[in-house]
């Protein structure tokens, strides 16, 4: 018959250590099938010992305190949990001081974070802190009682585990693979699962190049702190010898981040290539936050040569914003630069600085929605030409121009009968231009004014199926009119203009209000969505724009490019839809169509991701316009994707081919070993471009990784089981 006993602090099994004589005392439970006094000075529990104190948990087969020596003999199996430390300790026997301080334990086994595994003879407890484990063997893969050894372990003459720094100190110790020994190290330090941050070394990488050649990568991990950070990887190849690295602070407000590197190689035009990316956030007084980012190199070609990035035009930028519920504000400074081959910088707005506020009221006597907004914006070139050059540019190549734009705009909405959703907008907009080196095709300064009004219906008409699916049709209309004449500036904002489902139903389809269309217009669409609770959902939108005339400016030239879908009387058509499955797949579509049901603009992509499988395609086509700086049609393949095969194996590729060209652009191929102690990449890669200044490359990598340390495994599905 079991029964339970209350033990006072003087005999309790599981004391910790001493604490501060102001802590009220706490008693512990036991609970066994019998307990009973041998003589005066022992106390014995037997039979499915289970005690309790402090959060800890102690089962045995027996436990035999010795009130005398303050000793306690337990006899296995014994198991040893802390929840708090996150480790559990298995043992034959043991014997130890009542505060479980010192002591011995037998055929030890510790398994920390339910992921590393330490297994010795003996193991000695030190004053609470320390367990030094004698002929001990450590691994984080599953181990089966089939004899077969792990698929990695270290085997040391002795590890010390020190539980307050949460490190592991190895003597003469071998890092084996399925028994067989691989190299030796007198001695190792490595941080124990329950620690996410410590200095050292971390998972190395091999790596080959056909521009830079055969190398491996070993980063180091510096902690500064509780706050800071700092990896340190060299990067030593036949070609060339790199050092990256990557440095993080989290301050009280916000944190901060940079990754860069250093090279020294023949592969670029200086002997030292290098570059920084860096980007931080801050919080300010008065709901105000700061963001920066750096972006620098000092070689076009070195960040595609390394890997680094893809990107082939740069920005850096400070900001400082604040958004509230009825007002934004926002002040910027950013500063461009192009690695792109044949563009020159000087001719390029590489400065520009923007100032935009925002207000919303509601007033009571007029009802609706009033807007104030102000935007100043300034760009600026180093050129100083004032004649245009060779990128068949109509206006110089050295302008600056600034601009100071306000407006005021009222909405009000109301509910018509039948349920017919009206909106009606109406507002005035001032725009001042101030221009220099614009040559002689435009003036340098000039103010617009632009009143606009508008009227909006839309018509939602809701049905419900029997399987309880939702459709809902929206046939919409929008009337607008706006005053004003168009500018004679340079374009220099809204050279790219996009006409999608997105600003069908706008006054103005220009990205920036250096240009606004003018005069009376409409625009006229139908949209549809189903909705199943069964996970399907599907949409569609339709829509076209018509004005009064041609929307002309300087010399005759329209002011939309000839693939805007704009640049007509009448709009391209606009065809937009959207399908999603429960099954996890997802199909999207975009396409502008001329009056003779040609393509101008066409993109989709399809995806489709579960517990397996991750896979994604993208079709794009552009008709090539020497406005939009496309001289040819532009028709490409996106493919990337993975899969997993089988509990442990997951393949990857990726591929981007140039259809108009007929040629590859990138391919990549991946395969990744994953289980719960160990993680193995193998990646190959070819990008086919080439330039003047750039050459074709394949990379090959492999990373092998040993699971366990410092990261929590997640994802236990990688675990492998044991067969009986």
């Amino acid at each position: 018959m079991r029964f339970l006993f209350l033990l006072l602090v003087g005999l309790s099994v599981l004391a910790g250590p001493v604490r501060a004589q102001s802590a009220p005392p706490q008693p512990a439970v036991l609970i066994a099938d019998d307990v009973f006094l041998d003589g005066e000075t022992a106390l014995v529990a037997t039979g499915n010992v289970e005690a309790l104190f402090d959060g800890r948990r102690l089962k045995a087969k027996s436990i035999t305190y010795d009130r005398t020596t303050e000793t306690l003999l337990i006899v296995g199996p014994i198991t040893l949990q802390d929840p708090d430390g996150g480790i559990l300790i298995l043992a034959d026997t043991a014997q130890l001081d009542r505060a479980m301080e010192n002591g011995i334990l037998t055929g030890a086994r510790v398994v920390m974070d339910d992921q590393l595994q330490l297994a010795a003879h003996e193991m000695n407890r030190v004053n609470g802190r320390y367990s030094q484990l004698y002929k001990a063997a450590v691994t984080s893969c599953r181990v089966c009682e089939n004899g077969r050894p792990p698929l990695w372990q270290i085997r040391a003459k002795r590890v010390i585990h020190d539980q307050q720094e949460r490190q592991l100190y190895f003597d003469d110790a071998q890092f084996r693979v399925l028994d067989t020994p691989i190299f030796y190290l007198p001695r190792l330090r490595l941080p124990d699962p329950t620690l996410k941050r410590a200095s050292g070394f971390l998972i190395p990488s091999v790596y080959n190049s056909s521009t830079l050649g055969t190398g491996i990568k070993v980063p180091y991990f510096i902690r500064l702190g509780d706050h800071a950070d700092l990896t340190l990887t060299p990067f030593l190849a036949t070609k060339t010898a790199t050092l990256e690295y990557r440095y993080r602070q989290a301050f009280r407000t916000g944190d901060i981040e940079f990754e860069g590197a250093f090279s020294d190689d023949d592969q670029g035009v200086r002997s030292v290539r290098s570059y920084i990316f860096g980007e931080g956030a801050f919080d300010l007084k008065h709901d105000f936050k700061l963001t920066f980012d750096i972006e620098a190199v000092n070689d076009d070609t070195y960040l595609l040569d390394y890997g680094y990035s893809n990107k082939d035009r740069l920005d850096s930028q400070l900001a400082v914003e604040r958004v509230r519920r009825d007002e934004y504000i926002r002040a910027a400074i950013t500063h461009f630069r192009s690695l792109r081959t044949g563009e020159q910088d000087t001719t390029l707005p590489t400065l520009s600085a923007d100032v935009d506020y925002e207000r919303r009221f509601f007033p009571t006597r007029t009802g609706g929605e009033l807007v104030f907004s102000a935007a100043a914006h300034s760009h600026h070139r180093s050129s100083d030409q004032t004649t245009d050059g060779a990128d068949f540019d109509p206006y110089a190549d050295g302008v600056d121009m600034t601009r100071f734009t306000t407006e005021v705009d009222w909405f009000r909405s109301w509910i018509l009968p039948g349920g017919v959703h009206t909106r009606v907008q109406t507002g005035v907009a001032i725009d001042s231009f101030f221009v220099d080196q614009a040559g002689l095709t435009s003036a340098s300064r000039d103010t617009n004014v632009t009143p606009s009004t508008s009227l909006q219906l839309r018509w939602p008409l809701l049905k419900q199926t029997k399987r309880h699916a939702t459709h809902v049709i929206e046939p919409m209309v929008q009337l607008a009119w706006s005053g004003g004449d168009a500018v004679n500036l340079p374009n220099d904002e809204s050279t790219l203009v996009e006409f999608d489902e997105g600003n069908l139903m706008t006054l103005s389809r220009f990205p920036e209000p250096d240009r606004r269309e003018y005069g009376f217009s409409a625009a006229y669409g139908l949209s549809w969505t189903r909705i199943d609770p069964r996970g399907w959902r599907s949409a569609l939108v339709m829509g076209q724009v018509v004005r009064e005339e041609k929307l002309i400016e300087l010399n005759g030239v329209s002011s939309f490019s000839n693939v805007s879908g704009l640049q007509n009387r009448h709009s391209d058509f606009l065809l937009a839809g959207q399908l999603q499955t429960p099954n996890g797949l997802s199909l999207t579509a975009r396409g502008l169509f001329d009056d003779g049901y040609d393509t101008t603009k066409a993109s989709a992509r399809a995806s489709w991701q579960n517990d397996r499988a991750d896979f994604g395609a993208t079709y794009i086509w552009l008709r090539g316009d020497i406005a939009e700086n496309r001289p040819n049609t532009i028709s490409e393949w996106s493919v990337d994707g993975s899969y997993r095969m089988s509990r442990h194996w997951t393949g990857s590729a990726n591929w981007r081919y140039d259809v108009a060209s007929d040629r590859n652009v990138t391919a990549g191929i991946g395969l990744t070993y994953t289980n719960e102690c160990v993680e193995a990449k193998l990646s190959a890669s070819r990008r086919f471009t080439s330039s003047t200044i750039l050459e074709p490359s394949t990379d090959l990598s492999l990373t092998v990784a040993l699971r366990g340390f410092s990261v929590k495994n997640q994802d236990k599905s990688y675990v492998r089981t044991c067969r009986n």
